[in-house]
């Protein structure tokens, strides 16, 4: 483990920058970013268009190590350039940014009211090509709907046995069991989350190393107890479908959080913005979610 980068994750004032749409969300994310399906017939293409997107951000003088803590990517993105240098290492040599990768495979049908993770059959492969990208960590999604207590316990099972193999690959994995905000008992599913990654957290040995990433919860303060673990790195946060100013609220009354956004961070870029426009609205977006992670209010203008 790089022990910049970790120190870096552990203490840094900042938040995380998701970009790691895969291919079910891409359509909607290029969608978003005012690209219509009608300007590619094949994945290769989308993938392009997806890839030129992010080079956009990761290339804005707004987005640096300053603010940003990390970066979590898409494998495809991870094997691809930016400016002529993979793009991890173009995240931390160029930005100071740590980079992380994205490798679940996405979800499985609902059952006991979630939706476990599809088996990563590739995660060895994905693991060594991480490393030789010297990637920091990984992180893997899976979705509670309701408060089950079968369902939220596989999941944690699940997520906590795929984090062991990744741990012993040298990697840092985020465990990422989000709970929708649409849940009929949100804050009771998170009750039960929080109890059982407090059990798996305490099974662990006290040389590991994880870290959480949650849904901002119902009750602030929740996971205080997770984030003052040692063997818990950091806990950060997703918008989970929320809009950026909702998400920033509920993120600065919870002072053991900070964001992973994804969707909300790339909200209102598009691609017919000039690179001042763009380049604006980026800086506006990533400056209102630093202040939420770190807790301050911006100064008056």
């Amino acid at each position: 483990m790089n022990t910049t980068q970790s120190t870096k994750v552990r203490t840094g004032r900042g938040f995380f920058a998701a970009l790691d749409q895969s291919g079910g969300s891409t359509p909607k994310a290029l969608a978003e970013y005012g690209i219509g399906r009608d300007r590619y017939s094949s994945d290769a293409e989308m993938f392009d268009l997806v890839h030129a997107m992010r080079t956009r951000v990761l290339t804005s003088p707004a987005f640096d190590g300053t603010r940003i803590l990390a970066a979590i990517l898409f494998e495809q993105t991870m094997e691809r350039d930016i400016n002529g240098v993979p793009t991890a290492r173009y995240l931390w040599d160029e930005k100071n940014v740590v980079p992380f990768l994205k490798v679940d495979q996405g979800l499985a049908v609902e059952q006991d009211g979630v939706q476990l993770m599809k088996p990563i059959d590739t995660l060895d492969d994905l693991l060594e090509r991480a490393q030789r990208h010297q990637v920091f960590g990984t992180k893997m999604r899976s979705v509670i709907h309701d408060a089950d207590q079968a369902g939220i316990s596989a999941i944690v099972d699940q997520q906590f046995g795929y984090a062991s193999r990744i741990m012993a690959a040298g990697l840092v994995p985020i465990i990422e069991p989000e709970v929708s905000i649409s849940s009929p008992h949100k804050e009771e599913a998170e009750t039960l989350l929080r109890d059982g990654i407090a059990k798996h957290v305490q099974a662990l040995p006290e040389d590991a190393t994880v870290m959480l990433k949650i849904t901002i919860p119902t009750r602030p303060g929740l996971y205080g107890d997770l984030a003052a673990d040692p063997r818990v790195l950091r806990v950060v946060a997703l918008s989970g479908g929320y809009s950026r100013d909702q998400a920033c609220a509920l993120l600065a009354r919870d002072l053991t959080l900070i964001a992973s956004f994804s969707r909300a961070l790339l909200e209102g870029l598009t691609e017919n913005q000039t690179g001042e426009q763009f380049n604006a609205r980026l800086e506006s977006s990533i400056e209102q979610i630093y202040q939420a992670s770190v807790h301050e209010q911006p100064a008056s203008p």
